[in-house]
């Protein structure tokens, strides 16, 4: 199996074809815009994200198109990576993988069965109901969630910690096992389970995560106030092999496209099977007054008169995107009570909070991302 096959080649989906290409596969990557998939083919592509330009400078085997037949026909292995958001109630939006299963399905029974797979998020339980409606048509359908980060998602391809496999039978489940095994640069723990089971995993990955952060900041914000050393605080607690230092430093609350979108998710997955998610939503709330603490006990300390100068306002370095960033509301919060803040960013960032805020802050440019 040399062909594969990617549909949506937004940022994570042209991350993941530029990777399957590096290991040797020829791949073909859908989108619905023309003039982007024209920018990957002459190699004109202007990416932010590490990794990207170079991979798709030197690529030989790796082809964009808008023709969805064209991508079913060169593989039998088709992976989905197009774009979820969240529903006004907090589940996933589903609806662009939803035009992607139409089209499938307007597209008719296959003479050779073919195996999508889902990258996506979703919600638990969609899967499933996915592969029911391809099934006639000679379908097989995984779910294959990408863990991965802004800023980082190269070398999260290439040296991920884990690999999640939902899939019906071992045979499906192990085509997909290969692909990671040729991709992968390390030797990541696989977990092969059924499709509902691996979309739980999915979700509930992140939840702990942002789990510790919020202890994270919680603990932090009582040993500012009591005029402790955050740091060392949380360093101690960390040093305890039960703990462990990743995601339980002190400093800004989660944010991004990723973090706040699946904890809603999995909130509302429990909402909708009668349970509390006390704990996600103790989190959220902490994240919320950690940023108030955060403003406030600036405030309680500065002199108005001095220029508060911010290094970098996205969700987290290396990234341009301003997605519920925890930062940028800090920098927004000190502007609207009267500093005078100077915002470090790169041209592409700086652009866009000019947009949005105007002259809220002074800019000082550091380059692009």
């Amino acid at each position: 199996m040399n062909n594969l096959s990617v549909i949506g080649i937004g940022r994570l989906g042209l991350c993941f074809s530029l990777s399957l290409e590096g290991a040797g596969y020829n791949v073909v990557g859908c989108d619905i815009n023309q003039d982007y998939v024209d920018l990957i083919n002459n190699k004109t592509l202007i990416s932010y994200e590490p990794g990207v330009n170079e991979h798709l400078s030197t690529s030989k085997n790796f082809i964009a198109t808008t023709d969805l037949v064209k991508t079913i026909e060169h593989a039998e292995l088709v992976f989905v990576l197009v774009r979820t958001t969240s529903d006004p109630d907090g589940k996933y939006d589903v609806s662009q993988v939803e035009a992607v299963v139409s089209s499938l399905i307007e597209l008719g029974h296959q003479s050779d069965q073919k195996h999508l797979v889902i990258s996506s998020n979703v919600n638990p339980g969609y899967s499933d109901t996915v592969s029911d409606r391809l099934q006639p048509y000679n379908w097989i359908v995984t779910y294959n969630p990408e863990m991965i980060a802004q800023g980082t998602i190269m070398r999260n391809q290439a040296y991920p910690d884990c690999v999640y496999i939902g899939a019906d039978n071992e045979q499906a489940a192990n085509e997909v096992e290969e692909v990671y095994a040729k991709m992968c640069l390390n030797q990541p723990s696989i977990f092969k389970n059924s499709r509902l089971e691996t979309e739980l995993i999915k979700i509930s990955l992140n939840c702990i995560l942002i789990v510790k952060i919020s202890y994270a900041n919680m603990v932090g914000d009582l040993a500012v106030k009591m005029g402790a050393d955050p740091h060392k605080v949380l360093a101690a607690v960390a040093g305890d092999s039960r703990v462990n230092s990743k995601y339980l430093g002190y400093g800004f609350g989660f944010g991004g496209p990723c973090f706040p979108r699946d904890t809603r998710a999995f909130i509302r997955c429990c909402e909708l099977n009668d349970l509390p998610a006390d704990i996600c939503q103790a989190s959220n709330a902490i994240n919320t007054k950690h940023l108030d603490f955060q403003v406030k006990d600036f405030i309680d300390k500065n002199d108005k008169a001095v220029p508060v100068e911010i290094d970098g306002v996205t969700y987290k370095k290396g990234v341009a995107s301003l997605e519920e960033s925890q930062q940028l509301k800090y920098a927004v919060a000190l502007a609207e009570c009267g500093f005078d803040v100077v915002v470090r960013e790169s041209t592409e960032v700086i652009d866009k909070l000019r947009n949005a805020y105007g002259d809220l802050f002074r800019y000082e440019e550091t380059g692009n991302s």
